[in-house]
């Protein structure tokens, strides 16, 4: 049988399990929800049970439905969710202390703000390649040390384990391995993009106690081995963790210095590779560690708007638009155009370029004809607003045009909202034929250690493209529809001061 990997994707809103072979032929594939708290405006929570209750749901059914064995899986790639904080109890059990603070949780938008006016957004965007911003775990963990009982007692005995998601699945899964990996400890505030390695001042700053933290790993190691998890037998080697963006760039093929891609999921992500030299942005991007292999570093720019899916699933929870996110599509083409409708999804604060924590949502534009499918249309031709921003503040910190972006994710499924993007852009957009490269990334960096791929270009040749979308959009109408979007963004701005 060929060699199979298992590439377990721990998302926003559910869990995906791929297993695919050396050919990159998908034998199965499935995803689970799990609940959002949100126990006070601006917060999110994820309870940790309920996400690891999905991982051990989704392996099982991939399994089942790829109809093999556990024992036929020859490695497995971890990707998830960044920034996102959790803390736990060292044993078997892995007890949470509190639920995890989600990456798009507000809570800490005051303390950032203190350090800000305390003059050390430089400090810390020098050493870490971030900005100062209630989207990163730094301030996250310091919140749950102090406000939950004991917790800093605990953590200075080592009593207590601090992890983004990949390293709690790895915990679980091992039984007690405590790692990461500099992809998602660039994300923390803690880590330094140079060295990669935790920063004694940062940890300092942020009152951060040296015994919870995993050790930083290389991508191209054995993280781990399975122990008593459901449905896999003992000693199935866990040889890719990689933080979800950077593995959707893995998977893309972006490979080389200069290749960007864009992932729509419940946000979107643009990145693109610097190669091995970081590039500190000029335009409140952020400077991120995209993998370390063979010890070099590859280093990327990327930019995320924080609301883009979640808007779509804002349309049918919270006004009942439709019934299936899916429908968004059909509702929004129904209509030739917004009628002058502009929506800025700001429903969780806006990220780069503009870091607007307090934002809140806002549509204009609107009068007596407005009906639900320009509401529709206007929501998709917002994020791909937001993306275009994103897109070009980033080829003005690389100092080079941009002139092909790959696309992936479920909203990359949208034909609507893809042409709309590249007529925006001016450039091409080129989807993957597995929209799923996130959890691909992540099998690739899997395989890879073990030696099923021997290379970066022997990937490379077996990365096939579904659908290329070229702008159609004139230079005059597209001028205009800018400056719609950015009259919209104006408003925004003064709302939020």
């Amino acid at each position: 049988m060929s060699p199979l990997v298992l590439a377990i994707d721990q998302g926003t809103t559910g869990t995906t399990a791929l297993i695919f072979d050396e050919n990159l032929n998908v034998l199965a594939k499935t995803n689970h929800e799990f609940p959002q708290h949100f126990p006070e405006p601006s917060w999110v929570e994820h309870d940790l049970e309920e996400i690891w209750s999905s991982v051990v749901k989704a392996v099982s059914d991939v399994l089942q439905i790829a109809n093999i064995n556990g024992k036929d899986i020859s490695a497995i790639g971890i990707t998830n969710q960044r920034e996102t904080t959790c803390l736990w109890h060292h044993g078997p059990d892995a007890k949470p202390l509190h639920r995890a603070i989600v990456w798009q949780d507000r809570r800490t938008h005051q303390a950032c703000q203190k350090l800000k006016k305390q003059g050390l957004e430089k400090l810390i965007h020098r050493k870490t390649g971030l900005v100062l911003d209630p989207y990163f775990s730094g301030t996250k963990l310091q919140w749950l040390l102090t406000n939950i009982p004991q917790a800093k007692a605990w953590a200075k005995a080592g009593q207590i384990a601090f992890g983004t998601i990949e390293t709690y699945l790895l915990y679980r899964m091992t039984g007690g391995t405590h790692k990461t990996e500099a992809s998602n400890a660039s994300r923390t505030l803690l880590m330094d993009i140079k060295s990669c390695k935790w920063d004694k001042d940062l940890l300092k700053l942020f009152q951060i106690p040296d015994p919870i933290l995993p050790e930083i790993c290389d991508n191209d190691v054995e993280f781990g081995r399975t122990k008593g998890f459901p449905g896999l037998p003992d000693g199935v080697p866990i040889t890719g963790m990689i933080g979800d963006q950077q593995s959707a760039l893995f998977g893309q093929g972006c490979f080389s210095k200069g290749t960007a891609k864009c992932t729509y999921g419940t946000g979107a992500f643009a990145l693109v590779n610097t190669g091995t030299t970081p590039i500190f942005s000029k335009h409140k991007l952020l400077t991120t560690v995209g993998w370390r292999i063979g010890k070099k570093t590859t280093y990327g720019i990327e930019g995320s708007a924080f609301i883009t899916g979640a808007a779509v699933q804002w349309l049918r929870d919270g006004l009942e638009l439709f019934d299936e996110a899916s429908q968004v599509e059909a509702l929004a083409s129904s209509v030739s155009d917004s009628d002058g409708v502009v929506f800025v999804p700001a429903l969780s604060g806006m990220g780069a370029p503009h870091w607007l924590p307090t934002a809140t949502g806002l549509m204009t534009g609107l009068s007596r004809r407005t009906t639900k499918a320009h509401v529709a249309r206007a929501t998709l031709e917002g994020v791909s607003f937001q993306v275009r921003e994103l897109l070009e503040a980033m080829a003005k910190d690389f100092g080079k045009k941009i002139k092909l972006c790959k696309v992936d994710g479920g909203g990359a499924a949208n034909d609507l909202m893809m042409q709309f993007q590249a007529d925006l852009l001016g450039y091409q957009l080129v989807r993957s034929e597995i929209l799923e490269t996130t959890a691909l990334g992540a099998g690739l960096q899997a395989g890879l250690s073990i030696g099923i791929w021997k290379s970066l270009e022997d990937i490379e040749k077996r990365w096939h493209a579904d659908k290329v979308y070229k702008p159609k959009m004139s230079s005059k109408l597209r001028k205009q529809e800018i400056a719609r979007w950015d009259k919209a963004m104006k408003a925004v701005t003064l709302l939020s001061k």
